[in-house]
């Protein structure tokens, strides 16, 4: 196979790699395990470790509510100016709350109300289906004036980008699209068809969940106008850490959250019996925020902000490439398919293999070979790899384990009855 299929060269690798040391900043406490799930969960920074005791050690045990007017009033903004850095927004564009679905419910209703008269939302059938549900709810409860229209992808990998372009008209109020799909790992080209939409009078909201962290985003370069995402994943924030939004500075005023609160009220502990919305990010806030998850994002944060976004992205580019040649030359033999984009510039930090016993492989990696990837219906292997702390060698050994788990039929003792979480 060559030197380049050896254990020896993804060492070589390992060796060169500029960003190898972020790895030791990560709880790794099963040295045999390969982790590839990044993409749905990330590692548990030390950093976090640390900062959650002093969280409910100090500033919750100790300093009791005091600790609200010394600093956790001020999180959702803070922590949000951080990560908009990565994001290439200003500081005062983006903010931390709820979750990725309410954010998209406030943004889309929003931006509906906002484009009164337009009742047409372009979305494609490679988003994330809870997405589409969101914007289901949104028509619902705005009456039933505006219609879904969901683009086909041509082959289930590529995101639809003319046939998106063509439906573009007068009546379209909304597009709304994952930037880096979540079974693919399709990146769009944020500022061709944000271009394209500002040309046909259409806003665009980007679901960002799985390119924040791997994929650089330049929402303000790119004319972006609506964003939001999950900070669990490349962030590393931990499960079900809150997630963000970003509405471009321009339209801060001219949208109103549907879903207003009092964290969003101007002057809250006025306790005025009217509501008068914060000017700027902090309206888009609603209730209390979970201060103990919401901190925790920051550790993570500051990692990624350390090694810089083009050294991520050029790490991840490298290494989905490495795993594409591992793929060709010992996963294609054995009827592993690629449903990744093969252009670098079009993939996002994961890659999506395809197997007939894709299921029971998955079962096969996570039980008995000691590799954690995730599955999505119907035969899609994901495969993240998060550049802090993903290895070149655990990319060569996964590929060796996914064609043991075939050679040698491990698959074949697992059940073809899928489990609750995949």
């Amino acid at each position: 196979m060559g030197a380049m299929f050896s254990l020896e060269h993804a060492q070589a690798l390992d060796a060169a790699d500029p960003l190898r040391h972020f790895r030791q900043r990560f709880m790794c406490d099963e040295p045999e395990l390969i982790y590839l799930d990044g993409n749905s969960l990330g590692r548990l920074p030390l950093a976090s470790i640390k900062l959650a005791r002093d969280l409910v050690e100090q500033q919750w045990g100790a300093r009791l509510i005091r600790s609200w007017n010394e600093g956790w009033f001020d999180l959702p903004i803070r922590i949000g100016g951080k990560l908009a850095t990565l994001l290439g927004a200003h500081a005062d564009e983006v903010a931390i709350a709820d979750s990725t679905s309410v954010n998209l419910f406030k943004l889309a209703v929003a931006a509906l109300r906002r484009q009164r008269g337009r009742t047409r939302i372009l979305t494609d059938d490679l988003n994330f289906p809870s997405d589409l549900y969101v914007l289901q709810g949104a028509i619902e409860m705005l009456g039933g004036e505006h219609r879904l229209e969901i683009a086909p992808s041509a082959d289930g990998v590529h995101g639809p980008v003319e046939a998106l372009q063509a439906r573009l008209d007068d009546d379209v109020a909304l597009i709304v699209l994952s930037h880096t799909v979540f079974k693919s790992g399709y990146v769009y080209d944020m500022a061709a068809l944000t271009a394209a939409a500002h040309a046909a009078g259409a806003l665009v909201l980007w679901d960002l969940s799985h390119s924040v962290g791997s994929v650089p985003v330049a929402l303000n370069a790119s004319g972006a106008d609506l964003a939001i995402g999950c900070t669990y994943k490349y962030v590393n924030g931990g499960p079900g850490a809150p997630a963000f939004l970003f509405v471009r500075r321009d339209l801060q005023a001219a949208l109103h959250n549907p879903i207003s609160g009092w964290m969003g009220q101007h002057d809250p502990f006025a306790f005025g019996l009217e509501y008068v919305a914060e000017p700027g990010m902090r309206h888009f806030l609603t209730g209390t925020p979970p201060v103990l998850s919401l901190a925790l994002i920051e550790p993570g944060v500051d990692l990624l902000a350390e090694a810089g976004m083009a050294a991520l992205r050029a790490k991840s580019v490298q290494q989905t490439e490495y795993f594409v040649a591992l793929w060709e030359a010992l996963l294609a033999p054995v009827g592993y398919t690629l449903k990744s984009p093969r252009q670098a510039a079009q993939r996002g930090s994961h890659i999506s293999l395809g197997h007939v016993e894709g299921w029971r492989i998955n079962q096969a990696l996570i039980h008995d070979l000691k590799v954690l990837p995730d599955f999505r219906a119907p035969d899609n292997i994901r495969l993240g790899m998060a550049p802090l702390y993903t290895s070149f060698v655990d990319l060569y050994q996964a590929a060796i384990r996914l064609r043991r788990a075939v050679d040698e039929g491990i698959y074949a003792r697992y059940s073809r009855q899928r489990t609750a979480v995949t």
